[in-house]
This record gives structure tokens, C-alpha cells and sequence, in this order.
């Protein structure tokens, strides 16, 4: 076993201090105390210093980072935290899109300029379980999309995408898509007029009708537009979803089809007719079936009413024939189509849809002969 050796350390009781020394009373407190400690007091006293300003260090490091994430909080909550994400990790399942699902004839046009230049202008995702969902650039996405698709390239599998941060209400989300938009003024009446009416029937929003839709959706937008965007909805309903390509269709004809069906419930029926008719391709068929269904509707009310003011007029100059000018008007059903009819005294007007001198004559008087025989039944 080894022996502890001590050793006694005595201090003199006076101490001579040469000429120029500081003294004491020159030096800071303590100073001349701690000349006296021994090592291991010494020790403990750099290590509480140590430790202090360790402290000091970590606090500050504390404050640094609590600033750095709320500035990255607010710039997340401005969209302007910009990350590649994958683009199979963005999803579109949370909010109804603003787009027509048919093919966009100026995609190509934002093809060669991101693949000139890049994207200018991230898409805007929120965080969600898994994933991303999209908020806004619909196009830009469907862009990189086509674009990796077609050239295989890994630059075009990430996106630029601005994070939105996380509890941003579901009308708030459909009002920065939609918003968006408008400011670009790149998107149709019918489309939005479509997803005022999707947000009516979802059942996370709560919308108790189109009008609350539109006023929420489109608060940014003036009066008459969110009137045209209600009157385009009425459109779509009246036209039972058999527009193929609603996005194309110009203002002004949207609105003149909604006056004409809202006021003949047969003309509804008719133009639904034509519509099933119109091949499927571009929607310039569709637009040119639209037009004539305006033009021959027109052209007949315009006889229609050239008749009732010529009866009107001989009504007039006859009294006794009043009785005699009353009509019928009938709207009959035909493997061909809708038949109008018109029936006065000693007349009889069908219209239809049908080139009647393409038809055979003795077809025609067989067909004016039953007419007549159903009439004496």
C-alpha cells in the first residue's frame, strides 16, 4: 500500500512587495488571492468559466435558431420556401382542379420555354401525409410531367415548388388556385364556372349553394364576372354534362345558348340531341354544331313571328276570321329527331332537322297520304 505524502505550505505572514509591484489596492480584487490558490482551486475556476461562457454560447445559439424558424415559418407561410420535389409525390386529391382535363393546345408553347430558360415560377404545394398536394400551376406541373415522359430526362422528374405551410383552411387553398388564375387570365368561364359548382357538392367545404360558391371562390373578381360565371354554370346544368369541350366555348355564344334554353324547353332538348351527334375530336365541331343550333333556332323564330304578324294583320282587316287564326303548336319525338309542328286553319308546318328534297317523291305522298288517314281515325 502506498503512503500518502503530505507536504505543509506555509505562507509568510508579511510579504515584501519590490519597488514598482503593484500592490493590492492597484490590482482588481482578488488578484492577489488567487496568486495564493493552489492548482486545484485554480482548476475549478477556469471550469466554472468554462462552463459559463459555454452557456452563454448555447443561449445564444437557442435564440438564433428560434429566430431562423419562425423567419422560415413566414416565408413557408408566403410560398416562398423552394425545394425540387418529385413529381410522383404530388398529388391532387385535396381540391378540385380549375382545368380542363382535354388537351391544352398551348402546353407546348411552355414546354420549349422551360426547356430554354426553366421554370420562372414554382408551382405552390402544402404538406401532406405522404406527399404533397398541389395548389397552384396545374400546366407547369402537366408540363414537367409531359416533358420527362417524352425526353427521360431526371431534370424534369423534380419540380420547383414553393411550400405553403400547414393550416390553411380548404377555402383558402381553392382561393390562391383560383386567384391565381385570374390574375393570368388564362382560364375559361366554363371552367370556372365548373369548379364553383364542384365546390358546391363537396361536403368538406359546406357551400349551401352556387351563389355562396361563387362569392367565395371569386371574391377577387369584379360584379358582372362572377355573374357570367353563374349564368355559365346554369349553362353546364342545362346541357346535362354533353359539352365535350365546355373551356372552348366563347363567352358571348355561352350566354346566348343559356338565354335560348332557359326559354324553350324543347330547344334543350333538341341541342341535346345535335350534341350526341358531334364527333369526338377537337372542339371545333363541337363550336360549329353550337352555332347553327343559334342561327336555325333564330331564323325559325324569326318566321315564327313574320306568321303571327301576318294572322295578326288579316285578323284585323277580318274580324270574323279571329276565331279562324287560332294555332296549335306541338313538339313530337321522331326516331330522326324532334319534330316542330305549327298548325293553323288550312295549314300545317313540321320542321325538323331533315332534307326533305333528298327524299323521293312517291315516298313523300306515301307519307302525306298516312298523315291524312291518322287524321280521319
Amino acid at each position: 500500500m502506498s503512503k500518502r505524502r503530505m507536504f505543509d505550505i506555509e505562507f509568510p505572514s508579511e510579504v515584501t512587495v519590490p519597488a514598482g509591484t503593484e500592490t493590492e489596492s492597484d490590482t482588481p480584487t482578488g488578484t492577489k488571492k488567487d496568486q495564493r490558490r493552489g492548482p486545484m482551486a485554480t482548476a475549478i475556476t477556469e471550469n466554472a468559466e468554462a462552463l459559463r461562457i459555454r452557456a452563454e454560447a448555447e443561449q445564444h445559439i437557442r435564440a438564433e435558431n428560434d429566430r431562423l424558424a419562425h423567419e422560415f415559418v413566414r416565408l413557408k407561410k408566403l410560398g416562398l420556401v423552394v425545394d425540387h420535389i418529385p413529381l410522383d409525390a404530388i398529388q391532387m386529391t385535396k381540391l378540385t382542379r380549375d382545368r380542363s382535363g382535354n388537351s391544352d393546345p398551348d402546353l407546348q408553347e411552355l414546354k420549349t420555354s422551360i426547356q430554354t430558360i426553366g421554370l420562372s415560377n414554382p408551382i405552390r404545394v402544402e404538406e401532406v401525409d405522404g406527399g404533397y398536394e398541389l395548389v397552384q400551376g396545374f400546366r407547369r406541373w402537366s408540363a414537367y410531367k409531359e416533358l420527362f415522359e417524352e425526353t427521360g430526362d431526371e431534370a424534369f422528374a423534380r419540380i420547383p415548388a414553393g411550400l405553403l405551410a400547414k393550416g390553411e383552411t380548404l377555402s383558402g387553398l381553392y382561393r390562391r388556385m383560383v386567384d391565381e388564375n385570374l390574375v393570368r387570365r388564362d382560364i375559361s368561364f366554363a371552367e370556372m364556372a365548373q369548379l364553383a359548382m364542384s365546390f358546391t357538392e363537396d361536403p368538406q367545404t359546406e357551400c349551401e349553394g352556387l351563389d355562396e360558391a361563387v362569392a367565395t371562390l371569386f371574391a377577387s373578381a369584379g360584379r358582372q364576372k362572377r355573374v357570367y360565371i353563374r349564368n355559365f354554370a346554369e349553362l353546364l346544368s342545362l346541357t346535362s354534362g354533353q359539352l365535350k369541350f365546355p373551356e372552348a366555348l366563347p363567352r358571348a355564344l355561352g350566354l346566348d345558348l343559356r338565354k335560348i334554353l332557359l326559354e324553350d324547353e324543347a330547344a334543350q332538348e333538341e341541342l341535346l340531341q345535335r350534341l350526341s351527334t358531334v364527333p369526338a375530336g377537337t372542339s371545333d365541331a363541337e363550336l360549329k354544331a353550337l352555332r347553327d343550333f343559334i342561327q336555325q333556332y333564330r331564323a325559325r323564330k324569326t318566321l315564327e313571328q313574320k306568321s303571327d304578324q301576318e294572322q295578326g294583320a288579316r285578323s284585323e282587316a277580318n274580324p270574323s276570321s279571329v276565331i279562324a287564326g287560332a294555332k296549335t303548336s306541338l313538339r313530337c319525338a321522331v326516331p330522326a329527331g324532334t319534330v316542330r309542328c305549327l298548325a293553323r286553319d288550312g295549314k300545317i308546318e313540321m320542321m325538323i332537322e331533315q332534307d326533305f328534297s333528298a327524299v323521293e317523291k312517291h315516298r313523300l305522298e306515301t307519307a302525306i297520304q298516312a298523315f291524312f288517314a291518322a287524321l280521319d281515325d
